[in-house]
């Protein structure tokens, strides 16, 4: 509930992701969120093509702040700054005046899985991108997005590519630029450097000027509000803009992981993808992981998942269930991957089910629906932590919690599975919206010029509850390994 007598600065926090936009209405002072606008996207697409206009993303950014500030109760004069936090890897490319020429695609696309596999070998295999880059390109990169488009529409004539918080933020402010954190999920952007790699915009035709500039990190000021912007969102012109990021390095700063706060503590983000990763001061440079650059010049390895809450609760509305009426699969294994695979590496996979018996139940399905969606995140940890310079075996670190966030960290059946297959203690923050709170900490820091995690720590936005660990199930996880090993040359490939 909104505070009895409304705060004299408030920031917003935008969080644009596949689904929707959310504005966080947020007291710049204390990080107490006043309230959530909301609005929808719309993505398209059929056979590994997943599309949005981005048109709309700024029509529902509008949108989702108007709402926040009716909900909010607090004048539009009360707002100081604003940031970003987009869906990575999102390949957006403009006109001569700031037009998207086609549908963006989006990070969900699988169709660009041969270029992504044509480019690791032209550039001298997976070892040449980890030293570089951090990250070995699959279908998700944007650079095998560019890649593809250029094969596939060589016509398009185009004069911008940006990344889907990229173009918000240029429109709120009309300042080309962008973040290390969002950048390193282009796999054109260089970990090792800090910059663009000339010899993979080479690689892939790229031409430099048609990419945003540089900021140092997603809480610098990339402008100021424009007029016309302002007009369009009823707020005030000459607010502060910040740089923005990737929703997963908003997230991290919404829990106060970086370089001013906590390193090298894993995050599991249950939502339409699953996430695991951490901060840490190492630079990243594992075939597993995405080696991404986080939005405070620290590092966020990362392995995603393309198949997580709404697989599940599409095997759900398969079986007539909801989705809390689940039970531990027993001898089922269901690899639910229904949309392709990003970790593994599998685009063309088909979600695969096995070990049916007559006593099964409908709600061991579901269970193990649950079981194969959490495992395929979990068995990443172990790499993430060796990332990290840790030693996943090390009771030191298997003692630090899992932080547990997203939609499905509010369901008992994904908490009870994680906890369960994983055999660590689980925190569960108490913000439901840790990526939108994480760019209202980006936009206090480009009001303010403070450190974005420090913003974040001292608003305590990561607090929650912390659930022991429970004993491993290694039945269960022996049995999802040994079938996704067994299945994966003839099967999933």
């Amino acid at each position: 509930m909104p505070p009895s007598s409304p705060p004299s600065a408030v920031v917003i926090g935008v969080d644009s992701s596949t689904q929707s936009t959310k504005a966080a209405v947020t007291d710049a002072g204390t990080g107490h969120l006043l309230a959530v606008g909301r609005a929808p996207h719309l993505v398209t697409g059929e056979h590994g093509a997943r599309e949005s206009d981005p048109e709309l993303w700024w029509s529902a950014l509008r949108d989702a702040v108007a709402a926040g500030l009716e909900e909010a109760g607090v004048p539009p004069e009360a707002v100081t700054g604003i940031a970003v936090a987009g869906q990575q890897h999102g390949l957006v490319v403009l006109d001569a005046q700031g037009r998207p020429l086609r549908p963006a695609m989006l990070w969900n696309d699988t169709r660009a899985a041969p270029q992504a596999a044509a480019l690791t070998e032209r550039l001298g295999g997976a070892r040449a991108w980890l030293e570089s880059t951090g990250t070995v390109p699959v279908a998700s990169m944007t650079a095998a997005k560019w890649q593809w488009l250029r094969e596939t529409e060589p016509e398009l004539a185009v004069a911008a590519v940006r990344l889907p918080h990229d173009f918000l933020t240029e429109r709120l402010c009309g300042v080309a630029l962008t973040d290390p954190g969002d950048a390193s999920g282009t796999c054109w952007y260089s970990t090792a450097t800090g910059a663009y790699d000339p010899e993979i915009l080479g690689l892939i035709g790229l031409a430099p000027g048609l990419l945003p500039a540089l900021a140092p990190g997603g809480g610098a000021r990339a402008g100021s509000l424009t007029a016309r912007a302002a007009g369009q969102l009823g707020l005030p012109p000459g607010i502060a803009v910040g740089v923005g990021t990737g929703d997963n390095m908003a997230a991290a700063v919404g829990l106060g992981l970086g370089g001013a706060g906590l390193l090298d503590h894993p995050v599991l983000s249950l939502g339409t993808s699953g996430t695991v990763f951490a901060t840490t001061r190492t630079r990243p440079a594992s075939e597993a992981l995405a080696g991404f650059a986080a939005a405070d010049g620290t590092y966020l390895p990362l392995a995603c998942t393309l198949n997580c809450t709404l697989a599940v609760d599409r095997i759900a509305a398969l079986l007539g269930l909801d989705r809390e009426d689940a039970e531990p699969g027993g001898e089922v294994v269901l690899l639910p991957y229904l949309d392709g695979e990003r970790t593994p590496d599998l685009p063309h996979a088909a979600g695969l089910l096995t070990g049916l018996r007559h006593a099964t139940s409908g709600r061991q399905i579901l269970g193990a629906a649950y079981e194969g969606a959490a495992f395929t995140l979990l068995r990443a940890l172990d790499e993430l932590l060796r990332a990290c310079g840790l030693d996943p075996d090390d009771p030191e670190a298997a003692a630090r919690p899992v932080r547990l966030i997203g939609g499905g960290a509010r369901g008992r059946a994904w908490v009870e599975t994680v906890r369960r297959l994983s055999g660590r203690p689980v925190l569960v923050p108490e913000a439901e919206e840790l990526v939108a709170l994480g760019a209202a900490a980006l936009a206090a820091g480009a009001v303010t010029g403070r450190d974005p995690v420090a913003v974040a720590t001292a608003w305590d936005t990561g607090r929650g509850t912390l659930l022991p660990a429970l004993p491993r199930d290694l039945p269960a996880w022996r049995r999802l390994s040994d079938a996704l090993e067994r299945a994966t040359p003839a099967l999933l490939s």
